[in-house]
């Protein structure tokens, strides 16, 4: 499968580089992340689940390993399962950061009250081993606050998430907090609004901003279906406009990786046969 982007964004061929099925059932990876150890070993987290999708279900985190980002990828027990009495109802969408010798892992935890969803933080020093951190949830927010992603901006740690214009419904946005220490969250500001408006699912899902020949570039989606992924530039990482548009990547939930003096972009979700890897190219 391969993408071309509009003005000149495309992605390459998308190459399977772990599929989590077992061989009597098949699994989906859904929203993820990557991260490479101290050690140099790579680390996929997830959304995991028996196909055929269940979201409200989704109550434990895949965890795999390579020591190549291309594989092959080994797969290990999960890392973390919904904690009922800290009254997690699901475990959606994790991102890890690294500081200080320690590794952050921010997720949604869900809660009974879907404006008001959990956003959840685990810490490890290995990858392997994860203990929920006693100030979580940091915040909340919603309509169904979710899809972490955080880095490091002009020396403050910022996180992106989607959720909507007011916890209760709205436009769906990406929302924005920023952090000194990845413990204690501004409030939030909005870095993107659609113009699309609802309640849980949206089309602001997934948000992955990181820079790029002195640009700023924002992916959401799935934009306009499931298996697609837009990109917007800008000349700040804190306002992305729809005018901003200059690519479509034929992909779900896709997350950015740097490898090899390259670009990638990845590629999971429902129905998808676990993740997939492409090489990401910009106009010269």
């Amino acid at each position: 499968m391969e993408g071309a982007g509009m003005d000149g964004v495309r992605a390459g061929e998308f190459r399977r580089i772990y599929d989590p099925s077992e061989s009597d059932r098949r699994w989906y990876i859904n929203d993820h992340t990557v991260i490479r150890g101290a050690d140099g070993r790579w680390h996929l987290f997830g959304i995991t689940h028996p196909e055929p999708a269940d979201p409200f279900d989704e109550t434990e985190f895949a965890h795999a390993t390579a020591e190549d980002l291309h594989g092959p990828w080994v797969r290990h027990p999960p890392v973390l399962r919904a904690d009922l009495d800290r009254g997690e109802t699901h475990l959606w969408a994790p991102f890890v950061v690294h500081d200080d010798g320690r590794y952050f892992m921010f997720y949604d935890g869900g809660g009974t009250d879907r404006t008001a969803t959990g956003m959840g933080l685990a810490v490890s020093s290995d990858l392997f081993h994860w203990t929920r951190h006693p100030d979580g949830p940091v915040f909340r927010d919603g309509y169904d606050a979710r899809d972490p992603m955080v880095l490091r901006v002009r020396g403050l740690w910022v996180m992106y998430y989607c959720a909507t214009s007011t916890p209760a419904g709205g436009n769906h946005v990406v929302a924005y907090r920023t952090s000194p220490d990845l413990l204690n969250w501004s409030e939030r500001r909005i870095a993107y609004a659609d113009p699309a408006t609802g309640t849980g699912a949206g089309n602001t899902e997934s948000p992955f901003v990181f820079r790029h020949g002195g640009s700023w570039y924002l992916l959401i989606g799935p934009r306009p279906d499931y298996v697609g992924t837009e990109i917007f530039r800008s000349i700040s990482p804190f306002h992305f406009d729809t005018s901003d548009r200059v690519g479509h990547i034929p992909a779900h939930a896709a997350e950015v990786i740097t490898h090899d003096d390259a670009l990638w972009i990845t590629h999971a979700g429902w129905g998808q046969g676990g993740v997939a890897l492409a090489r990401l190219t910009f106009p010269d």
